[in-house]
């Protein structure tokens, strides 16, 4: 009997207290659902990804080449892990790398990596900049939104309708609250110092945040939907703390979009409920949310779904999810011996301690 385990390479293992990515949760998640069964290969883009020293969910992990610099580079460095690690499934979970991951899945699967991603249309279809036209052919409320390419915007859109307060985000991350035009002009410097352009501006929804995360089939089809109530937030919006909710207007929201993209892979649908009851599409994330271990916690673990699916297997029956359950994120020291950090420095790769 084959008792190999499966070797599951995950990125996204920074976890800025503001801003943590999802790979820790997955590498979690998978770890829960199959302990000694998997094994966890962590990928990340700085030594100092907190993630990458926990030994009791990666057992060895690597750096890669910046998305900044480019598919080449970022497939030649997967191609060099692969050759040691022999990675059965490669779990991708950050914005910035997906377009370069899409764009690469056909070389990532003659590779043997295989993905359960959408294709570089579906990708495209779903970005915050076409964030309105798709809302609309979905049939879904959504706040209008704009692409800008100056802050003159700011000083003049009161003229046009547009009231204060607003949304400034970056096409990949960060969002502000802006009351004024001189906050607006200040978000808009300092997004596109660090997300380049083009800035988006979206009319504010006041009301309650939620989000459902879930993996479309690519058949047109939702699997596991997991939804929550942001209870506490850090200065990004990020949640730190939220509740399991259940809510079928809310799942036929986030149906309707994946019909819409025929959409494959992991997704998170952030909305806005406003005072009518209704909710507003404010985001559509390609990847599982940072949050995605409360999807353990309600009986639905995702990250181990996701891994039968991409594995060819068929996806089980799921239990209702357990509305009320909450999450509570915490910060918390990891001791790493300066040896270890330095080899992860200097050689790109070092197994972590258990």
């Amino acid at each position: 009997m084959n008792t190999k385990p499966l070797t599951v390479a995950i990125t996204g293992m920074n976890a800025l207290p503001d801003n943590p990515g999802p790979g820790l949760a997955v590498a979690r998640c998978l770890r829960e659902a199959y302990g000694d069964g998997v094994r966890i290969v962590g990928l990340g883009y700085d030594a100092l990804d907190p993630g990458l020293y926990l030994g009791e969910y990666c057992d060895s992990v690597y750096l890669l080449s910046y998305p900044l610099n480019g598919s080449e580079l970022l497939l030649e460095r997967l191609a060099e892990i692969q050759a040691v690690e022999n990675i059965d499934v490669l779990i991708p979970c950050l914005d910035a790398e997906l377009p370069l991951m899409v764009g690469l899945a056909e070389k990532l699967a003659g590779l043997g990596l295989r993905t359960f991603m959408p294709n570089a249309g579906q990708f495209e279809r779903r970005s915050k900049a076409r964030l309105a036209e798709l809302a609309e052919a979905a049939g879904i409320a959504h706040p209008e939104l704009k692409a800008l390419a100056s802050p003159q915007f700011f000083r003049e859109c009161e003229k046009d309708g547009w009231s204060y307060p607003l949304v400034v985000k970056g096409v990949f991350y960060d969002a502000k609250i802006v009351a004024n035009p001189e906050q607006a002009a200040a978000a808009f410097h300092s997004i596109a110092h660090e997300w380049g352009l083009p800035v988006l501006v979206q009319r504010f929804v006041a009301g309650e945040e939620y989000n459902l995360t879930g993996i479309g089939d690519g058949q047109g089809n939702l699997l596991g939907e997991v939804m929550m109530k942001k209870r506490a937030v850090t200065s990004k919006g990020k949640a730190w703390a939220g509740v399991a909710t259940a809510d079928e207007k809310l799942a036929e929201v986030a149906r309707k979009l994946v019909r819409e993209l025929n959409w494959k892979g992991p997704l998170e649908v952030e909305v806005m409920r406003d005072a009518k009851g209704d909710y507003q599409l404010i985001e559509i994330n390609p990847r599982f949310p940072a949050w995605i271990y409360l999807s353990h916690g309600v009986g639905r673990n995702l990250p181990a779904l996701l891994l039968e699916l991409v594995m060819g297997h068929p996806a089980p029956t799921m239990a209702p999810p357990r509305p009320g359950t909450m999450f509570i994120r915490h910060a918390m020291e990891t001791i790493v011996p300066m040896s270890l950090f330095e080899h992860l420095m200097m050689q790109g790769q070092c197994i972590p301690e258990a």
